[in-house]
């Protein structure tokens, strides 16, 4: 063999190796890829998993603690003697944070106040801005605030409260129609015709306007929902968790 021929044969070795090379470097990448996304799914998985069962619901296991409305729009749901914590609840009927927050959250309220551990303040307010989707979203709000101020306490107005959320329709569509709130009234147990007058012609409209703003004021909030024990703001990442929720009103109860 020549020395041009050694020398090419010598070449040809070198860039095979340095294939070889490059080829076991893109191996090398893509199992480390894999890997990292394995993990990181991995990760996004437990996440989740956490998060479900953190926000898992309990159960409404016993009667409601008695509900009385008072004047000013308040309702409070509470054992009989028991005035601390103070769990105060801001939500409006159209706000669909608040459904969220009461599907997940709503029965572990219900349960601690019928178990005696706190006193439940609901506020219900509307928070939506006239010019907000050509005032239909405040309009919802409006009424179904107002119809609730009809409802004098009791289990009713609680069913008639879940009832609302339940409800509740997009923001830019018109609903909470008066015909439905003095049926779904009357469905939870509203008996006589004062209800459903009371309703039709809006008659806490204003009241529930007022109040409203009131409350926004005074309270400081920026938004709903909204809860505080004993007057201290907690976080979504608390008031979305049920177990961590009836933590935070225990511990509130030392």
């Amino acid at each position: 063999m020549g020395k041009a021929a050694r020398e090419q044969s010598v070449r040809e070795r070198i860039k095979a190796q340095r294939e070889e090379q490059r080829q076991k470097e893109r191996l090398k990448r893509v199992a480390t890829v894999t890997t990292v996304v394995i993990v990181a799914l991995g990760a996004i998985g437990a996440g989740w998993w956490y998060a479900a069962n953190g926000s898992k619901p309990e159960e409404v296991t016993q009667a409601l603690a008695p509900i009385t409305a008072s004047p000013d729009g308040s309702v409070v749901m509470s054992v009989a003697g028991v005035e601390k914590p103070v769990l105060d609840v801001y939500e409006d009927f159209q706000c669909p944070a608040c459904r969220a927050m009461e599907q997940t959250s709503g029965p572990t309220i219900k349960n601690l106040a019928a178990e005696g551990k706190v006193k439940v303040v609901y506020h219900p307010i509307t928070i939506f801005s006239q010019d907000m989707n050509k005032g239909i979203t405040r309009g919802n709000s409006l009424r179904a605030g107002a119809a609730s101020r009809c409802i004098p306490g009791g289990t009713p107005w609680s069913k008639f409260h879940d009832r609302l959320f339940k409800e509740q329709p997009p923001e830019t569509v018109e609903g909470f129609k008066i015909d439905n709130l003095v049926e779904w009234g009357r469905e939870a147990g509203v008996t006589g015709s004062a209800f459903a007058t009371c309703v039709t012609s809006q008659q806490k409209a204003q009241e529930q306007l007022d109040y409203s703003t009131r409350i926004v004021q005074s309270a400081k909030l920026s938004g709903t929902p909204t809860l505080k024990i004993n007057g201290t703001e907690i976080g979504n990442d608390v008031a979305f968790k049920p177990a961590d929720l009836r933590k935070a009103v225990l511990d509130a109860a030392k």
